[in-house]
């Protein structure tokens, strides 16, 4: 399945939270949201489930306008970076409460569950119910709900914010293995550019509600268009010192002057 938003603007009263945003992702691809608190991070992913109509533009799923249908009828899952899971259920329950919803046969439940919860390492807690988990097994029984429908789109946002380091850093190798073998989309929301890098695929870094650049992790990282992308896509951070460019130098408060190597001009940019 494709995805496909056509110059989608968000208007909320009055204000704009998505800004003409055009946007291409393939079957089976990996890909980042890379922005700062209120980039339009979490908005863009709620566009992209139905969650929230656009204000202006089209959703194009596999070639058929979604944009008007609601998220009961998109195949979508989302996982969010609060632990959501039912409290009254087991995590056995939990994980196969879309299959149930969909009125599967109880023997394609259970071997479904068993599949998921092996991949997540939480096979030996099925039993238990949330408030008996950590926060980590928390998360990776939402994770296991949002997988086991086998759904055309994932959402993740930003899933792993709320657990500790040396977690976050395991279950970022564990996404990145999962998604290998599934042909869906999926779509993961972060603040933190090693996170991007870390989970490779592709990343679009958004600003304001814009669009600011799209392509393969690495590419971006090491060729980012403008400014803003290179100061967001930046660990650690970089400096900006002003200086003037012309055709031979780069001069630096008028004093420090050094000589211009110019390498090969990218075709159609004028990037140097």
């Amino acid at each position: 399945m494709s995805l496909h938003l056509q110059n989608i603007d968000h208007i909320v009263n009055g204000v704009p939270h998505i800004s003409g945003i055009d946007l291409a992702l393939e079957p089976g691809s990996f890909n980042v949201l890379l922005g700062r608190t209120l980039a339009g991070k979490t908005t863009l992913m709620r566009l992209m489930a139905g969650l929230e109509p656009p204000t202006r533009g089209k959703i194009i799923m596999d070639g058929k306008d979604v944009t008007n249908v609601s998220v009961r009828k998109r195949n979508v899952s989302m996982v969010y970076q609060q632990f959501i899971n039912y409290p009254s259920l087991t995590v056995y329950d939990n994980i196969a409460s879309p299959l149930k919803l969909a009125k599967h046969p109880k023997s394609d439940i259970d071997r479904r569950v068993g599949e998921i919860a092996e991949m997540l390492h939480i096979e030996h807690l099925l039993k238990r119910y949330p408030q008996e988990l950590s926060g980590g097994q928390q998360q990776r029984t939402a994770m296991g709900r949002a997988l086991i429908k086998d759904a055309d789109l994932i959402l993740f946002d930003e899933p792993l914010v709320n657990l500790d380091y040396k977690l976050r850093e395991e279950l970022r190798d564990e996404l990145r293995d999962l998604f290998k073998a599934r042909n869906c989309i999926a779509v993961y929301a972060t603040t933190e550019p090693n996170e991007a890098l870390a989970l490779g695929g592709n990343t679009a870094v958004l600003h304001e509600g814009k669009l600011l650049q799209y392509g393969p992790t690495e590419q971006v990282y090491r060729e980012p268009n403008g400014r803003f992308s290179a100061e967001m896509f930046s660990e650690p951070p970089i400096n900006i010192v002003p200086g003037q460019l012309t055709d031979t130098e780069i001069t630096f408060d008028q004093t420090l002057h050094f000589p211009l190597r110019r390498k090969a001009e990218t075709p159609g940019t004028g990037r140097l």
